[in-house]
């Protein structure tokens, strides 16, 4: 290739010589320019018709495939940088996609902890009144079967001393246990006469 742009250079030096020289020797023979010289004229197109031919064959195919060559490699970079900016465009897509979601996952995250945190709240006040409750029911319990123990213990005492201070009255030993019976009877029925008085 380089040689053929070498021949064609060489060719076109050689024609403009051509050119250069013929109006020259033709202006030597007649002054006037506004007349037709016929063989100016030939050596003029002939000169022209063989440089044409010669760029043609060598300098034409090499500068018009360089041209195609470079228009081709600026097609393909235009190609490639609207594949790049399309490319470009995908991925900040996805990426702002894939942001956004980040961003509902997290306040779906919070949501869900602030409620988890709502229900355990609830759950540990809940847990620690049925606790309260069950404290105090467990209280009133032990309270209640304590008095019943202790009314229990004053009948026992009571029917105890009403026995010694009867037998002491009488100043005979009773059966113990007849008369035992015969006092919690006693105070049964006292102590239930009074409860549907109150």
């Amino acid at each position: 290739m380089r040689s053929s742009l070498r021949f064609a250079r060489s060719a076109s030096f050689l024609a403009l010589g051509l050119l250069v020289a013929t109006p020259a020797a033709a202006h030597a023979e007649s002054a006037d320019l506004l007349s037709p010289s016929f063989g100016l004229m030939f050596w003029t197109l002939g000169i022209f018709l063989v440089l044409f031919f010669i760029l043609s064959k060598f300098a034409f195919g090499p500068i018009t495939a360089a041209v195609e060559a470079r228009e081709k490699a600026l097609e393909e970079a235009i190609e490639n940088a609207k594949r790049d900016r399309d490319e470009a465009a995908r991925i900040l897509a996805e990426h702002k996609a894939a942001l956004d979601a980040s961003r509902d996952e997290a306040q779906k995250v919070i949501a869900d902890a602030r409620l988890a945190g709502e229900r355990v709240k609830n759950e540990m006040i809940e847990a620690t009144r049925k606790e309260q409750q069950d404290m105090t029911d467990r209280a009133r319990r032990e309270i209640e079967n304590e008095k019943v123990r202790a009314i229990a213990d004053l009948r026992r005492e009571a029917v105890d001393l009403a026995i010694a201070g009867a037998g002491k009255v009488i100043e005979k030993n009773l059966d113990t246990d007849a008369n035992k019976k015969l006092v919690e009877s006693f105070l049964a029925s006292i102590g239930t006469g009074k409860a549907g008085t109150h």
